[in-house]
């Protein structure tokens, strides 16, 4: 991007540390000014469903954000982007998996069945409106022999997944069916992403004249 595009087009904040999402949303030809991870607590509240907890995480993440960026002159009139994914079998909601049990018990509960995906994307505007968008993809894994299984836990691409996986690398190979968007499962669906910030006055698509 030209530093003459960088200089007119408003300022954009991603509130997430992860690699995945910043890759994707770099794949639509948006570039963050600034990364301000969000901390807050992600555990679900009692009898929460599991698309009710993306599109609240998703919203608070950014609400977050949109506090930190208020102090950072910097970051002055920014949008802020956040998004939050949550694996679901049924109403269970699988963790994000730190240790190797917990990513052997979402394995063993995912093979040979149907699961969803729920992302919900949320944006503050610099005006300070929040708009939201939950997408939801359904997959379907292959049975997973025990030796397979433990293939992929001695990987580690697992680490840190929710649902104790990454479609975009090795468990994409257990995949036999998926509707829906494939960038949602990964952590940003693109289309989604896209619609919320042109919507807002984001100019997307003008940055794309400017990428050589």
């Amino acid at each position: 991007m030209t530093q003459e595009a960088k200089a007119w087009r408003p300022k954009l904040v991603l509130a997430s540390a992860s690699p995945r999402r910043l890759a994707l949303l770099q794949q639509m030809g948006v570039e963050p000014d600034a990364l301000v991870p969000a901390d807050i607590d992600e555990t679900p509240r009692r009898n929460e469903l599991p698309r009710t907890l993306a599109a609240r995480l998703a919203r608070e993440k950014a609400e977050a954000a949109a506090a930190l960026v208020k102090r950072n002159p910097d970051l002055e009139g920014a949008f802020v982007l956040a998004a939050d994914t949550v694996v679901a079998v049924g109403r269970r909601i699988l963790p994000k998996c730190e240790l190797t049990e917990e990513a052997g018990a979402c394995l063993r509960l995912l093979s040979g069945r149907a699961h969803r995906v729920y992302t919900g994307v949320s944006l503050v505007t610099p005006r300070g409106a929040v708009r939201h968008k939950l997408v939801e993809s359904r997959l379907r894994f292959k049975r997973l022999p025990e030796n397979e299984m433990e293939a992929y836990l001695a990987s580690g691409e697992w680490r840190g997944k929710a649902g104790g996986y990454a479609i975009q690398g090795l468990a994409g190979a257990f995949v036999v069916k998926l509707q829906g968007s494939y960038p949602n499962v990964v952590g940003l669906p693109l289309y989604e992403t896209m619609s919320l910030l042109a919507g807002e006055g984001y100019p997307t698509h003008l940055l794309w004249l400017n990428r050589a």
